[in-house]
This record gives C-alpha cells, structure tokens and sequence, in this order.
C-alpha cells in the first residue's frame, strides 16, 4: 500500500514520536542502572585457576568480615585455610597464603573477582595463574547435579604414567555421598592431601588449591568397573592413570625410605640457622638427648602438615630430653630469600625448634649435603616432578 502524501510537518511529527519514545526509554534504563560496586563482598565464591594448557582449577573461596577486616577462606573439602593477610581498597584485593610465598591480587567488580596467583618454584621462578571467582555459585565442576551416579567411593590402586613413560604406583582413598567427593592419593613421596570434587555419572573430578599446589583429577569408569583419567598440577603437566578398585591397596613406603649407610655411625649434621649462625649435631644443647632430624621445605604442604604434628611433639616432649631439628630445603639458594621463606614457614606453623638451611629443593644437591644417606628421594614428602 502506498502511504498518503503528507505535508512535510505532518511526516516530520509522525517521525519525531518513536523518537522521543527512544529517548524517554533510554533515560530511564540509564536512571536505574547502577555502576558495579568496587566493594569487596562477604560470602561464598566458586574460584578457579587456569594452569598452563588452559586446564581450570575449581576451589572454593569464603570472604568473611572479621572484627579486625576482611579475612578469606581457602576451601577443599573438610579443609579450611585461613588467610588474614588481606588488604582490600576499592577495586582491589591483595592476600597472601600463610606459611607459602604465594599471594593472589585481583580487581573486585560486584560479585566478580579477575587477576593472578602467583607461587614460587624452583630457583624462586614465579608461576602467575590466571584466578577468578564469582560470588553466590557454591559448586566446583558441576552447576548441577545429577540424580544418579557412580559409585567411587572406596580404595583403588592407581598407576601412573607419565609423559616419558615412568610408571608409579599409587593409592586413592575416596568418600562419597551422593555426588559429592572427597579424598586424596597417597604416593611413594607423598600424598596428595585434601581433594575435593564431584562425580557425574560416569565421571569424576577432583581438584585442589591450598597455596602450596595446584592440582587436577579427570577420570572416567570404564565398562570394566577401571578409572581411567589424567591429573595436572601447576609443578609438572600432566600423567595418564589407571586405578582399579582393592580393598586392601596400600603403599609400602618402608621399601622406599632413605636409610644410613652406616647405621652405627651417629648421623651428623652442620648448617646456618636464620641468623647464619651454625648449628651441629655435636652442639652441647643435642648432647645426651633424642634428636628427631627432619627434611623439609616451607613450599610443600606436606611439610606444613608435618610441621603442624612436630611442633606438638616439641611443647609435649622437650621438657623430657626431645630435640627438634629440621632441616629446609629451600627453592631459593640466595640465603636472604630462603631465610624469609622459612621464617614465614615458622611463623604459620608457631614453630619454636631450629630450622636449618641446609641447601636448595633439588634431590641430588640434598643427596650431596647428606653423604651418610643412601638417597634422598623426595623433598621432604612432595613430588617435585
């Protein structure tokens, strides 16, 4: 149809109303919206990290209003880390993982948090991993969850496989209820702590954050009841696993403990506590004592868990003739920076006994300051890959 032949001023109003009906609109949308608020928010966040590869890491993270500011909360499972060294402006969040080198910083826009986390490695290289957290979303893999799913929930042996074909012998304990998963793998080395997850059918994933390591599990059951998978961590890419369910799995961990080469001889030992100043076996304060020497490194979790143990054996027992003494492999072997690392390491733990520097987080250099040892194979309980 051919639209009538108005005179121009009636064209030009009947062209001017949706217009200021537009306008009117886009007024009022700008009146109510609001810019996001720089404010950091109290609640429960979904955080993830992205490891190299673009593998992302889910964890749980807690902002709390404490009386003295601000405080998070690391979350994996039963575990719960605190962090309190917080500073927050608007706009801004700046933390650091008690006991660990590792710090996170972020930009804070409404219930979103975007930036970095940084840890230390080898030689004091830095590992920045991309971090964001969302607030409200309490989920780790799965935003929802399903009615029915697989039972993992037991002991498994796993063997894994890493890129140059190296298999190791392994053994997961994994609780289940419902969809949720918890448990940890328990290596020659080590173990892998608290890991937190999901199952999804056939699926299951795990994971882990607690500022000392980064860590992933993605497997699948096959039809013959096996787990089949890969895991990740921020230390060494990746290694293919294999688990078959057994009641009985267990690690013989006496198989693979460092031993003298000399039982009879007494162990000795000669190295710089915080001060610089040298500590030995042989000083008066160790004689006719028990004397508990320990390897350890403030960047392993395990060491703060064992730490954690030892320092209750110090207050129970020093008073009776125990001697505490630990000697720290660090991953920094400028003396300064390893003494900072491990004085953190102190202060986290509350620990009051000596610890030593007795050289760089390396198996062999380890293996060379303590000739009286066969070997040294692992720093103290952590697969260094």
């Amino acid at each position: 149809m051919n639209r009538p032949n108005l005179p121009l001023a009636g064209r030009l109003r009947t062209c001017r109303a949706p217009a200021l009906l537009l306008l009117a609109a886009a007024l009022a949308l700008s009146a109510c919206s609001k810019p996001a608020s720089r404010e950091l928010q109290a609640g429960s966040y979904r955080a993830t990290l992205e490891l190299p590869g673009s593998k992302t890491v889910p964890f749980g993270l807690d902002v709390a209003q404490e009386e003295t500011g601000k405080v998070l909360y690391v979350t994996n499972g039963e575990e719960r880390i605190r962090l309190d060294e917080v500073a927050v402006t608007p706009g801004r969040l700046q933390a650091r993982f008690p006991g660990y080198e590792t710090t996170l910083s972020a930009n804070v826009r409404g219930g979103e948090l975007t930036g970095n986390v940084t840890l230390v490695h080898t030689d004091g290289k830095a590992l920045q991993l991309p971090f964001t957290a969302r607030l409200g979303e309490t989920w780790r893999f799965y935003p929802e969850a399903l009615p029915d799913n697989a039972d993992f929930a037991g002991r498994w042996d796993v063997t894994f496989t890493d890129g140059a074909g190296r298999r190791t012998a392994g053994v997961a304990m994994v609780d289940q209820s419902f969809d949720d998963v918890t448990g940890t793998v328990q290596m020659p080395t080590g173990d892998q702590r608290f890991l937190a997850g999901e199952a999804h059918d056939e699926e299951l994933r795990l994971s882990r954050f607690d500022g000392g390591a980064v860590v992933l599990y993605e497997a699948k059951l096959d039809a013959r009841g096996e787990l089949a998978g890969e895991t990740w961590s921020d230390r060494g890419g990746s290694q293919h696993f294999v688990a078959t369910r057994n009641p009985d799995a267990a690690i013989d961990a006496a198989a693979l403990a460092s031993r003298l080469r000399n039982p009879a001889a007494p162990f000795t030992f000669a190295f710089k506590d915080l001060d610089g100043r040298t500590v030995s076996n042989s000083d008066p304060r160790f004689q006719d004592k028990v004397l508990l020497v320990t390897l350890a490194g403030s960047w392993c979790p395990n060491s703060h868990d064992e730490a954690r143990l030892l320092v209750q054996l110090d207050r129970k027992y020093r008073s009776r003739g125990l001697e505490i003494v630990s000697l720290m492999f660090e991953q920094h072997a400028e003396f300064d920076r390893a003494v900072a690392a491990v004085q953190r390491f102190r202060t986290a733990n509350g620990i009051a006994y000596p610890t030593l520097i007795a050289g760089t987080a390396d198996r062999k250099q380890a293996a060379a300051a303590l000739p009286q040892l066969d070997a040294v194979l692992a720093l103290p309980d952590c697969d260094l890959h």
